[in-house]
């Protein structure tokens, strides 16, 4: 599904100021694979995210999605993969504080020109799925942080997308929400969908089945953590 061959980002600060935040990452993730990045703050695991979410593009090197080259994607192709393939999870949830719960999810199905029965159906089915349809009328500021982060989840999900990225999906959670949300990640991986985790925090990282250790801008460590078991199609 993800593979990327030599990736480098490189910010030039100034002309004698380079910032390389990777450095010739090679990473291979298969489909309903649940992986976690962690690495201390400034180790470039938010950098590979965002390479790998078709955010940012890199340095040098080269990254194929579901088979595809992605630097050969123009920016209508790159906004598709954004749009439909990849569900983002945020540590500040990025929700528009004056739609309700239902609204927000909608979004991703409203910039795709999904008509509105289909979309409204859609989104509560979403909402259904992270166990917060008594709270789609909501809006956010009216929600718990974990409720916002369900919410947030449930708009990653609407789209049926080919991989969820979390950025540090429990940052602003208590730890007891934050534990509910990873729980949630448990059961979604579960029903076969294709996790990866960017944290600092180790706790977190040991939901995943695999652990990508990100030092320097580099690969430090990839440790599969237990079996990978493939998901029924019945």
């Amino acid at each position: 599904m993800i593979q990327t061959s030599g990736l480098w980002k490189t910010y030039e600060m100034s002309v004698d100021n380079k910032i390389h935040a990777l450095q010739g990452v090679n990473l291979n993730v298969d489909r309903n694979e649940y992986l976690a990045i962690i690495g201390p703050s400034g180790s470039g695991k938010s950098t590979l995210m965002n390479l790998v979410g078709c955010l940012d593009s890199p340095s040098q090197g080269q990254y194929w999605l579901n088979g595809r080259l992605v630097s050969d994607m123009d920016d209508d192709e790159l906004a598709h993969i954004r749009n439909r393939e990849i569900g983002f999870v945020f540590q500040t949830f990025n929700l528009l504080p004056r739609a309700t719960a239902l609204h927000n999810v909608e979004l991703p199905l409203i910039y795709r020109g999904i008509a509105p029965r289909e979309r409204s159906e859609r989104a509560h089915a979403a909402l259904a799925m992270v166990e917060l349809s008594d709270r789609e009328n909501h809006r956010p500021s009216e929600l718990s942080g974990g409720q916002r982060q369900r919410v947030a989840i449930a708009r990653a999900l609407v789209n049926s997308p080919s991989i969820i990225l979390a950025d540090e999906p429990t940052g602003n959670l208590d730890s007891q929400t934050g534990q509910e949300i990873m729980r949630l990640f448990d059961r979604l991986h579960a029903e076969g969908n294709t996790l990866i985790l960017v944290t600092h925090e180790k706790h977190v990282a040991d939901h995943a089945h695999r652990i990508v250790h990100i030092l320097d801008g580099k690969i430090d460590r990839d440790e599969l953590t237990r079996t990978r078991v493939p998901v029924s199609s019945g």
